[in-house]
């Protein structure tokens, strides 16, 4: 890599190239919807698991724990497993599509936001349920109640599987397959790009990549300097 590569890509930042933009969509789209969908699914299960007891709570919570951390080549395989043609959704044709690519992150993202939401909600005042429960309140509104209470730990749940899932490379190359115009994603493409030579890509979806990072990483850091804030 040399200075033109850098010099190149700058000029493909500065004119906002056309193949740039619309690698940062989908990357942007695939990610925001999984997140969408993790958060649809593991706010309301985290507010389950933080307040209510039943058996195997605990094995459950352990499990997510640990799924936090699932490399996502694994979470890429299992998901494929399903949607393949020899798979159980595989008469759905969803492989190699979006769809593909936000199912397989959402199930990256799930055990991230299922897991903090659990952990956060378990430091609210444990009088509240309670409380809910005692002025008559139905479940759904005590769940909105709780969440409203936590809103800051949801929030950042949310935003580091955003985070989470906006980098990885592992679901999106497997379940996406890497095509142009189509499932092709920032992480993905600077793979490709650097094994082509073709540089002066890959650094300015590096630099697109490090904005990203970057703007999750403050906004996680604001919530917790607003979380802690007298």
């Amino acid at each position: 890599m040399n200075r033109e590569a850098f010099l190149e890509a700058f000029r493909l930042l500065s004119r906002l190239d056309r193949e740039l933009i619309a690698i940062t969509a989908n990357s942007m789209h695939f990610a925001l919807a999984s997140t969408l969908i993790a958060a649809a699914l593991g706010i309301p299960l985290g507010v389950i698991l933080a307040f209510r007891e039943f058996p195997g709570r605990r094995l459950i919570v352990a499990a997510t724990h640990t799924l936090m951390g699932l490399p996502t080549v694994v979470a890429g395989l299992l998901v494929f497993s399903f949607l393949s043609r020899s798979g159980p959704l595989g008469w759905l044709g969803l492989m190699y599509t979006p769809a593909a690519v936000i199912i397989g992150q959402a199930f990256l993202a799930l055990p991230i936001v299922l897991s903090l939401v659990y952990s956060g909600l378990t430091r609210l005042e444990p009088e509240l349920i309670e409380t809910l429960i005692t002025l008559g309140a139905t479940p759904l509104q005590r769940t909105l109640k709780i969440v409203r209470e936590g809103r800051i730990v949801v929030a950042s749940a949310a935003l580091t599987a955003f985070g989470r899932v906006v980098g990885e490379v592992g679901t999106a190359m497997m379940l996406g397959g890497n095509i142009r115009w189509y499932t092709r994603t920032i992480t993905t493409a600077i793979a490709l790009e650097t094994q082509r030579g073709a540089f002066a890509l890959s650094v300015a979806l590096g630099v697109v990549l490090m904005i990203v990072s970057f703007g999750v990483n403050f906004g996680l850091n604001y919530m917790v300097r607003f979380r802690t804030a007298p």
